[in-house]
């Protein structure tokens, strides 16, 4: 039986190069795959998951009307998959996310996704917290704050390097714009931020 996966993790953990060595590994051993990533997300060429190692690949976009059961179904008039492999997943909606567990229920293909779990003011991203909901198996990638505990946070900063502590949930960025923390840490930077304010 097919799953939900939830590859969850702050920023610059290597979710990207995970998902590539997935794919490589079933592609290794002739089985088709479909890669998935966010619209919204251009830093490496629309429609292409790259990680910050370098290694990319190509795969079709999905926007927040997408309806990927559908899109799975066209997909598989082609062809068995072995896998489904998601990007981003944070840009996901909610109905994108059930959408995926009929992938894997009605469909028996399983669904890998990979995305962030909060966001830079520490709240859960919609499709990630419908993810943490329905998912079928749940793994954190772990990464590590400065201090050298496990980062489960992220700040965002401006282009003088300032704290953020306001805005749109949804700003595209990376190493620039991010920086992964210890709740202890983002907790100091984020309040230390708003007492500036």
């Amino acid at each position: 039986m097919a799953k939900l996966y939830f590859n969850y993790s702050t920023m610059n953990a290597g979710k990207s190069a995970i998902l590539l060595q997935a794919d490589h590994n079933y592609r290794e051993r002739g089985m088709r795959t479909l890669l998935l990533t966010a619209q919204v997300d251009e830093r490496d060429g629309v429609g292409t998951i790259a990680s910050r190692i370098g290694i990319r690949a190509d795969a079709r976009i999905y926007g927040p009307e997408a309806d990927l059961f559908e899109l799975v179904q066209v997909e598989l008039e082609g062809g068995s998959l072995a896998c489904v492999l998601i990007d981003e997943a944070q840009f996901l909606s909610p109905a994108q996310v059930w959408q995926l567990s009929r992938v894997a229920d009605d469909l028996n293909v399983p669904v890998m996704t990979y995305g962030l779990r909060v966001d830079f003011r520490g709240e859960p991203f919609p499709g990630s917290a419908s993810l943490l909901a329905i998912a079928d198996d749940l793994r954190e990638i772990r990464t590590i704050c400065h201090c050298g505990k496990k980062a489960t946070m992220v700040i965002r900063r401006d282009e003088e390097g300032r704290v953020v502590t306001d805005g749109d949930q949804v700003q595209i960025g990376g190493d620039e714009t991010y920086v992964s923390l210890c709740r202890t840490h983002w907790r100091e930077a984020f309040e230390g931020a708003r007492r500036v304010d």
